[in-house]
């Protein structure tokens, strides 16, 4: 799977430049990021728990981002960055407002929402690597084999455990997805558009 074809839009250029300037948000946001890749994992394996196999494999997902998470975690220490709270970024639940309520559509929808999240991290992190500095960029690329991996896993998820053709609601989706961050944004977030209130 290409991870860059899963998605319409690369990072707006206006993002980028406000990374440097954002490093402490950006590490916090990404820790957060990282959390709630677990639990996203952990929250399928409870709903689903008729789906073993399904399970196992968002088992060992949820264990790496877990680890991701803790290395986070350690790179902020290093930095003498606290894990302060910041309020949660419009990104993932902008694209989870269109997740059907009934199954099994809502399956099909949350895995092709998870995999497009990952996809977009993976997207990112390949970003960071040439504009962060020596012990960030090789922090970003040891990250991106696994999250693509990541994406591919709920992708193939999807095409594995649903029968509903899915181009229709990938695009959807994908399309949902390049507005939120192409568009402007109240906040600088891992996954945000380009953050307006910090521009020049």
């Amino acid at each position: 799977m290409n991870v860059n074809s899963f998605l319409k839009c690369e990072t707006p250029q206006g993002w980028l430049d406000q990374v440097n300037s954002n490093l402490p948000t950006l590490l916090v946001d990404h820790a957060n990021c990282e959390k709630k890749a677990a639990s996203t994992a952990l929250n399928l394996m409870y709903r689903y728990s008729d789906k073993p196999e399904m399970m196992v494999r968002l088992s060992k997902l949820a264990r790496e981002e877990l680890r991701h998470f803790e290395q986070v975690l350690t790179v902020m220490r290093k930095r003498d960055i606290g894990y302060a709270h910041l309020s949660p970024a419009r990104y993932a639940g902008g694209l989870r407002e269109g997740v059907r309520k009934q199954e099994p559509g809502r399956l099909l929808d949350i895995l092709i929402v998870s995999a497009i999240i990952e996809a977009r991290s993976c997207e990112r992190f390949e970003k960071l690597v040439l504009i962060l500095d020596a012990e960030l960029s090789d922090f970003y690329a040891s990250l991106l084999k696994s999250e693509a991996r990541h994406a591919s896993l709920y992708w193939d998820l999807a095409k594995e455990y649903t029968s509903e053709p899915m181009t229709e609601r990938l695009d959807f989706f994908m399309e949902a997805e390049s507005k939120l961050i192409s568009s402007d944004d109240d906040d600088f977030r891992f996954h945000s558009g380009v953050p307006k209130c910090q521009k020049p």
